[in-house]
């Protein structure tokens, strides 16, 4: 029998498919994706994340549920003691489980918890800060155009001529556990980046490396119509709209050349999975929890209830160990991250311990023509009055300061309308979003309207289609509503199953018999039944 396969995870912050050059923007710089897709992996054009802020994302991406089933669906709702995933189950599997601390995923105020999900977890934060932006005043007055743009430019360089990040360490930290591993048993290791997270900052030779002049044109705002009032209300409260193109430019060029930094990264990890020897025995995924508007609508960084494909179009890449099919390329099959969970579970030969959603892309890695899903969801926002998806009410603090680069979508996240819950369903053609409040919903033909630019919800043309949506969102709630457990709970204690069998005892033996078989565990048709066989056999 094979031996099971090392799983390997990269996990970029906040970045977008869009963001590689093998998915067709001129501008991106990430050849090692791209070789490594041209070669020996699969790249989701239209993978889909179940929601565009990273908390949720990743318990559902790390569990196979989406954000709707427990709840987890705010930035203050985490993986809590008696809630397995994905580590945990490969390690209760036999898997050896390294991770950095970067995983949001787990609630930080059980002692012992975090720690209970892995074998061996790094921390960081021994090496000196790296050098921030060499223009240190680059967020400018309160109330200037750049205070909330989440962009710091160019970052300065260290002695050795570089900006070595805390993501930089954790990269090397696993670099140094790959080359050292000796055991039989199969490893997992888990990176999860800050980058390509805002700010938006970045060192050279990465910063330089972006070509301005290849930018796709960006989406502005005044060419939109019927979009949610989440972007109104954080273009009014950011105040970037004297913004000119050439700085939207820069901001969006930074941001790929973080990108471009996580490629780099991303390479480094592998190579040091091929100077071990054990590249080919590894099971390899590199997904990102969300995307980022990057200038797109006029914004910068993301919001909770907004579906842009910018934001819930991430990037999923897929390579299997050398001894399992392949099919290198891009793939136009759809996918939703909870598919992450079931692929890795399935490479990884591990038996779910809970009910999941997820579906193993195994299929699609060995033919990118195979289809296993029609529809992909994603959900966020808040339900009317309720504090826990207001991140600045996090850990009891309400409100949050003026000059906190956050205070604009904070404050937008407390009003009830602007925050309304939503969800998405998309096919390859058409993407529909329904609202708490009707009046936004939105309907996008991607055909003709790749950008979203115009919201046609009350266009007739589209009045079947829209029907046909809201009945598949329907059936896809009702479906995915809740899970049950695996186990199986008992009605009655000893005592009270005692209680009601008592009147059918006739003696000592037969009472010994009862309580016997009911400590056993036995149910009472089958206490009965050894009654009964005992009585016959006298």
């Amino acid at each position: 029998m094979a031996k099971r396969p090392h799983i390997i995870i990269f996990n970029p912050d906040e970045m977008q498919v869009t963001a590689m050059g093998h998915m067709g923007n001129p501008a991106a710089v990430t050849p090692f994706l791209d070789r490594l897709v041209q070669e020996e992996a699969v790249s989701f054009r239209h993978a889909a994340c179940q929601n565009p802020v990273c908390v949720p994302s990743r318990c559902s991406f790390f569990t196979g549920l989406y954000p709707h089933v427990h709840g987890h669906r705010t930035m203050a709702h985490l993986l809590r003691p008696g809630e397995s995933c994905l580590f945990s189950e490969l390690r209760d599997s036999g898997y050896y489980v390294w991770m950095n601390s970067r995983n949001d995923l787990h609630a930080a105020q059980y002692p012992g918890w975090l720690e209970a999900n892995a074998d061996e977890i790094f921390y960081g934060g021994e090496v000196p800060p790296a050098p921030g932006p060499e223009n240190p005043q680059v967020r400018g007055p309160l109330e200037g155009k750049n205070f909330y743009s989440h962009f710091e430019g160019r970052l300065g360089l260290d002695e050795r001529g570089l900006n070595y990040s805390r993501d930089d360490e954790a990269v090397d930290a696993a670099v140094r556990r790959v080359k050292t591993w000796k055991e039989d048993r199969p490893l997992c290791v888990f990176l999860g980046l800050m980058f390509p997270h805002t700010p938006y900052a970045v060192e050279e030779p990465y910063y330089s490396a972006i070509d301005r002049k290849k930018l796709p044109p960006r989406v502005r705002p005044q060419e939109c119509t019927g979009k949610p009032l989440m972007e109104q209300r954080l273009r009014e409260l950011q105040h970037m709209q004297d913004y000119t193109e050439e700085e939207w430019d820069e901001l969006r060029a930074v941001y790929l050349a973080m990108c471009s930094k996580v490629d780099a990264q991303f390479e480094r990890l592998c190579q040091g999975l091929k100077d071990a020897g054990i590249y080919d025995d590894c099971a390899i995924f590199f997904l990102s929890d969300h995307g980022d508007f990057a200038g797109d609508y006029g914004l910068p960084e993301k919001a909770q209830n907004c579906f842009e494909d910018c934001l819930v179009n991430v990037p999923l890449l897929i390579k299997p160990p050398k001894r399992e099919a392949v099919d290198p390329g891009i793939t136009e099959s759809l996918t939703e991250l909870v598919d992450f969970y079931a692929t890795v579970m399935d490479y990884g030969e591990v038996t779910p311990d809970h009910t999941h959603f997820g579906r193993s892309l195994r299929p699609v890695v060995a033919n990118r023509g195979t289809s296993l899903r029609s529809y992909v969801f994603c959900e966020g926002g808040r339900m009317p009055g309720e504090t826990h998806c207001d991140e600045s009410h996090i850990n009891g603090i309400k409100g949050s300061p003026r000059g906190f680069v956050y205070w604009p979508r904070q404050t937008a996240q407390r009003e009830d309308r602007t925050h309304a819950k939503g969800t998405m369903i998309r096919d390859l053609r058409f993407k529909y979003i329904k609202r708490l409040d009707s009046a936004e919903d939105e309907f996008y033909d991607l055909e003709k309207d790749p950008q979203e630019k115009r919201n046609v919800i009350d266009d007739p043309e589209y009045g079947a289609q829209i029907l046909r949506m809201q009945r598949e969102m329907l059936s896809w709630y009702q479906s995915t509503c809740d899970v049950v457990p695996l186990d199986f709970d008992k009605r009655f204690n000893e005592e009270m199953m005692w209680s009601m069998m008592r009147h059918n005892v006739e003696n000592e033996r037969e009472e010994r018999l009862i309580r016997d078989r009911i400590h056993a565990g036995d149910n009472m048709p089958h206490v009965l039944e050894a009654l009964r066989k005992m009585r016959e056999e006298g």
